[in-house]
């Protein structure tokens, strides 16, 4: 079984500001340089012969380079105990266009559409039932923002769980920009 989603990597110095904020929250488990990336659609667990089909469908959405920026910090909760800590990002129109593509060019593969609704974000922290609280770091980092980011190309990428988290290995790169 292959374990995939799709998924923006933000540029090194837009990494390097992000692991800059990760502070402050006892017990929550950071991510590292290799894992900062902004999902664009989970896949899950899959066969190889399903995650064939899915790096050909890949492969024929075109959207355009995105332009975005850091826009402040914020948390997923489940059940009102806090799961996720994450960056924000804006503008999301064009990030909503391709999560589009992405789920219909799926959907032709034979895969569900994404059932959830889709909220742009760079996950820096999990947390669990014994990690501190986090009002401090939200407010620390609120306003959050950086120089404007050009990205030019989606991943889809391979996740592998462990007992020290997840490890993410980009298995394809699809262009954004107009068709060869």
């Amino acid at each position: 079984m292959h374990r995939l989603f799709v998924a923006l990597r933000p540029p090194p110095d837009i990494r390097q500001q992000l692991l800059g904020v990760m502070d402050g929250v006892d017990h929550a488990r950071w991510q590292d340089d290799e894992q900062l990336h902004l999902t664009i659609r989970f896949i899950g667990n899959v066969e190889r012969p399903v995650a064939e089909d899915i790096a050909t469908a890949l492969g024929n959405v075109h959207a355009a380079p995105i332009t975005l920026r850091l826009n402040g910090v914020g948390c997923f909760d489940r059940r009102g105990r806090t799961t996720t800590l994450w960056a924000g990002v804006h503008p999301h129109d064009a990030l909503a266009t391709l999560h589009r593509k992405v789920d219909q060019a799926l959907a032709r593969a034979g895969l569900p559409h994404e059932g959830r609704a889709f909220h742009p974000h760079i996950t820096l922290a999990r947390t669990n039932a014994g990690t501190g609280p986090a009002d401090g770091f939200l407010a620390r980092h609120a306003g959050l923002t950086s120089a404007s980011f050009t990205l030019t190309h989606m991943l889809l990428y391979e996740s592998t769980l462990g007992r020290e988290g997840a490890r993410y290995e980009a298995v394809a790169r699809y262009p954004l920009g107009s068709p060869a």
